[in-house]
């Protein structure tokens, strides 16, 4: 349990999600979006988020199975949704994975020169350095998911214990420097007004802002993706995803208040819609919140640190789900065969996560060719992905059990309701989003142009682009393999009854065998050759 709430808390990484996110929801291009309201937008995106992780928990209860979208949306709603939704998670950590190798490789020059490499500092601002920088975070991570997932696991409690201190400690003492009249200039006192959304706008404020805080909870949905290597695989991971969000909620709501209390929404410098505070909030407000005593160094270098280690940490964790989703797909004959085999000393799927490494790397040279501003374009189109497959997990959830509804009050709202809010929220966040997205001043880069893409903000255009291409690949392969477009490898079914395999489906899953006693069974295993390698699950 503590492995599965590890490994789903740390997914999300949390210092790396608020220093990218927390600016863009106070402000957009250097004007107010949500401001002191920021702090209600994280708790309005937790509630649809938490919705979600009981929809999750309650289908791997049914059905724990590696792909997760993939082989619950197939089982409700048929191959082509099926495989959408697995393509969505492969997409949505793909790109996220450029992101996440530009910050790691910023900030791994950054914390060198805090430790007094000086001239170290300088390189993170250098495109060539720390695109270098990233390109390895993303292979030695690749290569830490290869050797298994106990040692995914053991260097997750180290990461994240580093990060959840520093983050608890950073709002405590902007709190405790605000409380005893010692904050910044444009300190401001922290009021209940802010978990109100009043004042807002639908539509151009609250939508496009939840959808980007969607990004700082997602991840949580892991500790599932790795359901079939827990000790328990029907309820342990579940149960870590749904304690996951409630974990994070609490944490940011924490650090956001304590964040725009000490620096204040402004445009001045340190402010949080100061344009610098877009990219990095806690490079805006760390200098002037720790001084510069040799105490403040000491929390300098923590900072940059707890970044460092969250970013690096969600490039491997990112790698997981992307790997066990391609499993999941090729055993299902929904991929190529070969992403589906499996290391027989790591027990972990090898060709997958050598090819989303691969394939990572690859997007984030290519990203960083175009235009680095294009990056900051990611954590929106990444919503927009998300978006989609966990609306497609709430709506499967509902359909696979829309039997047994009415046989609990339980069953009722944890199975039916809750899903059903968690992912109608989603789509309409997801329409109004899309529609902000796609205006050209949506994002703006420093020198003040537009960032656009055949004339529709870049934000957009990446994030359907990206689905785009997942139903150009699924034709594709439909032409090539259409054995899963079928049904005959992964039929559809309900819960409350018992699944009838078709002709077709029945004639691969069912072995035509005869009948074997007892006695020479023993006799065919005492002659069986010996087991050299150990069994797969």
């Amino acid at each position: 349990m503590l492995s599965s709430i590890v490994i789903g808390t740390a997914s999300t990484a949390p210092p790396y999600s608020l220093a990218a996110t927390l600016g863009l929801i106070v402000a957009r291009n250097g004007n107010i979006l949500c401001g002191v309201k920021a702090p209600v937008i994280v708790l309005i995106a937790f509630i649809p988020m938490y919705m979600l992780a009981i929809a999750y928990k309650e289908l791997n209860r049914a059905e724990p199975d590696c792909g997760t979208a993939f082989a619950w949306s197939s089982r409700a709603f048929g191959p082509v949704a099926g495989w959408i939704g697995g393509w969505a998670i492969i997409a949505a950590d793909v790109i996220l994975m450029a992101n996440l190798a530009q910050i790691a490789g910023s900030y791994s020059f950054t914390f060198v020169g805090n430790l007094g490499w000086h001239s170290a500092a300088h390189l993170a601002n250098s495109t060539a350095w720390t695109m270098g920088a990233g390109v390895l975070w993303i292979v030695v991570m690749a290569y830490v998911n290869y050797r298994g997932i106990d040692v995914s696991a053991r260097l997750q409690y180290v990461l994240l214990s580093v990060e959840l201190v520093v983050l608890v400690g950073v709002a405590f003492i902007a709190l405790i420097r605000i409380y005893t009249s010692h904050g910044g200039p444009h300190s401001l006192q922290p009021s209940l007004s802010w978990l109100w959304p009043g004042g807002l706008d639908f539509g151009t404020s609250i939508a496009p802002a939840v959808l980007i805080t969607i990004f700082i909870f997602w991840g949580f949905e892991t500790a599932v993706t790795c359901n079939e290597e827990s000790d328990d695989p029907s309820r342990t991971p579940g149960r870590a995803a749904v304690m996951s969000t409630v974990l994070l909620v609490l944490t940011y709501i924490l650090v956001t208040v304590a964040s725009i209390a000490f620096a204040g929404v402004g445009r001045e410098e340190g402010g949080l819609s100061n344009p610098d505070s877009a990219n990095d909030v806690f490079a805006a407000i760390g200098p002037p919140l720790f001084g510069h005593s040799f105490l403040g160094q000491i929390g300098l270098l923590l900072l940059s640190a707890s970044i460092l280690t969250s970013a690096s940490a969600c490039t491997q964790t990112s790698i997981l789900p992307a790997a066990r989703t391609s499993l999941s797909m090729a055993s299902c004959k929904a991929l190529p065969e070969s992403f589906a085999k499996m290391h027989l000393k790591y027990q972990t799927p090898s060709v997958s996560t050598i090819v989303m490494g691969t394939v990572s790397v690859l997007f984030y040279i290519l990203f960083t060719m175009i235009s680095p501003n294009l990056l900051n374009a990611l954590v929106g189109s990444i919503g927009l992905v998300i978006a989609l497959y966990y609306a497609m997990t709430g709506y499967a959830c509902v359909h696979y059990y829309r039997k047994t509804l009415t046989t609990s009050v339980r069953n009722f709202f944890m199975r039916g309701v809750f899903p059903l809010i968690g992912g109608a929220t989603l789509t309409v966040v997801f329409v109004f989003a899309l529609t902000q997205y796609a205006q050209a001043d949506w994002l703006v880069d420093n020198d003040g142009h537009n960032v656009t893409i055949f004339g529709f903000g870049a934000v957009a255009v990446v994030g359907v682009a990206s689905i785009l291409i997942g139903v150009i690949l699924m034709c594709i392969w439909w032409a090539m393999s259409p054995d899963f477009f079928r049904g005959r490898t992964l039929e559809r079914r309900h819960a409350g009854t018992t699944p009838v395999p078709s002709s077709e489906s029945a004639a691969i899953a069912t072995p035509m065998v005869q009948p074997i006693s007892a006695t020479d069974l023993s006799s065919e295993l005492m002659a069986a050759e010996p087991v050299l390698e150990p069994p797969l699950r």
